[in-house]
Parts: structure tokens; sequence; C-alpha cells
């Protein structure tokens, strides 16, 4: 059922989150590697920033991950009321 609050009261799919986020990280690291033994540093560096981008969204991740069912709610936990006018 839809309220029409929506885009304040959604919650994110932290886990899918995070196993893309790590897809990233891993993909990030080997590019990075590879350019870098190639001899590409322009690309070596663009794949070393993403690298950093995907463990800092890795690291946001894993903390909204801990925090909770409040991030991270379960079947058992309904969705948030919507707000009142």
């Amino acid at each position: 059922m839809r309220t029409g609050s929506e885009p304040t009261t959604a919650r994110s799919a932290l886990r899918a989150r995070f196993w893309l986020s790590l897809w990233g990280l891993v993909w990030a690291v080997f590019g990075t590697a590879a350019f870098a033994l190639t001899g590409r540093f322009g690309w070596a560096l663009a794949c070393g920033v993403l690298w950093l981008v995907a463990t800092v969204d890795l690291t946001v991740i894993l903390r909204h991950i801990r925090q909770g069912p409040h991030y991270q709610p379960g079947r058992d936990v309904p969705p948030y009321p919507p707000p009142k006018h």
C-alpha cells in the first residue's frame, strides 16, 4: 500500500548494497593493480580513486548495519508509520 510518504520513510537494502560495494571494491583493487603493472598510470589512478570511494561506501554500509534494526529492519519490523500532517 502506498502512503505518499515513501521518499521520507524509505529503507535501504543494506545487504544488497554491501555485496555490490564489495564487488566494486574487488574490481577497483584488481583494476588499480593491473593498470599499474601495465604502465597505464592514469587508469590506475582512476581505479585507485574508485577504490577509495568503494571503501568509504563499504564503511558507511557496515556502520548502518551495525546500528541495528532502525537501519536494517528484518521481516518482523513493520514499516514506519506515515508522517502526520
